[in-house]
């Protein structure tokens, strides 16, 4: 039940809550219109790939079904491992397809988030599989019901305080998360080996500018935005930004751009090199200095300072230039100071819309 390492190390890929959910979800439908119990189903990866997942806990009654999936984080150091993944589907009066938390979802209680306050925290992508993996199975069986999934995780609010979810207001459980499907397994030193791979595969292409993102989404943008580019470009450096700033220009890269969301750069702007949450975190009274200078009334500055998230603050300044520019600017003069001037920087602000 899992997807082998494309980079071939030893380190095992798993998969998101939102994959689990979906998979749970689809069973829990199956066994709804058939009345039969299954053991595996298939469902379709945001990653591009079909994975096949194990069933558990298969429970058909007269109004509802139940089915689970244990998650599996690979060999990813994810503290939601080991839990199940629980979807109830039974039908509804109501037209359409209703998705809610259950125990152990949290509950979002603050703004700043993809989702708004008052909401289940399943976020945006594990929504729209959810519901492309029901309505698959409905419109397969000729079903025109309204229906209402329920997910929940056992054990997911003791699980929740582990991680940053109490921090940024989500409260009462995990969060169902995932953009891709797929956990990939973070291995410092591979991960590095393969960001050299990459630099030194373009160099010999003889390519003088490279495209670094510092993530999955970041990476999705400018594609779009540098549809001239060559693939060898795009090099995917995760957090590992001073290092592989570093390792560009002892490879005599002549131009780089580094594409970020928000949050990620405005850490690179505060004049931290490793973007990972345990090495660097967002200073959101840097933020509000960069509003001060700019001549944001204090109202704004105030609630830039207590501002929830990174994308709480784009919402306030409603992703105002100026601001954008700033930091961008902070982000080039302190990569100058590692590089002495040595390599052409530009920046590249995802916006959350990618």
């Amino acid at each position: 039940m899992y997807i082998e390492n494309p980079d071939r190390t030893n380190l095992r890929y798993g998969y998101t809550t939102g994959a689990c959910a979906t998979a749970a979800t689809r069973a829990a439908l199956i066994m709804m219109v058939t009345g039969k119990t299954v053991d595996y189903v298939e469902i379709n990866l945001p990653a591009k790939k079909t994975a096949r997942f194990l069933i558990e806990n298969p429970e058909i009654y007269e109004n509802y079904c139940i089915a689970s999936v244990k998650k599996d984080g690979g060999d990813d150091p994810d503290v939601t491992t080991g839990l199940y993944i629980y979807s109830r589907v039974e039908y509804s009066e109501k037209p359409g397809i209703e998705i809610t938390g259950g125990n152990g979802v949290g509950v979002v209680t603050k703004e700043g988030l993809p989702i708004k306050p008052g909401n289940p925290a399943i976020n945006p992508v594990p929504l729209k599989m959810l519901r492309a993996a029901a309505t698959e199975v409905l419109e397969s069986y000729g079903i025109r019901h309204g229906l209402k999934i329920t997910i929940s995780v056992p054990g997911g609010a003791e699980v929740a305080k582990k991680t940053c979810n109490p921090k940024l207001g989500i409260l009462g459980g995990i969060s169902i998360l995932g953009t891709r499907g797929i956990v990939i397994p973070f291995s410092d030193s591979s991960w590095k080996a393969s960001i050299v791979l990459g630099i030194r595969v373009a160099s010999r292409l003889g390519m003088d500018t490279l495209v670094f993102s510092t993530g999955g989404r970041s990476d999705t943008a400018v594609h779009k935005i540098f549809q001239d580019f060559k693939e060898e470009q795009f090099i995917e450096i995760g957090d590992f930004l001073g290092f592989s700033v570093k390792r560009a220009v002892d490879t005599g890269i002549r131009n780089l751009i580094i594409a970020g969301m928000p949050g990620k750069i405005s850490k690179l702007a505060d004049n931290n090199m490793d973007l990972h949450s345990s090495k660097s975190s967002v200073n959101f009274d840097f933020l509000a200095s960069i509003g001060k200078k700019i001549g944001y009334p204090d109202e704004i500055i105030s609630r830039i300072s207590h501002a929830n998230t990174v994308l709480n603050v784009m919402e306030i300044i409603n992703y105002d230039s100026i601001f954008l520019d700033a930091i961008k600017e902070r982000s080039i003069e302190n990569i100058n100071q590692i590089t002495g001037n040595k390599i052409k920087v530009d920046i590249e602000i995802i916006k959350n819309e990618y």
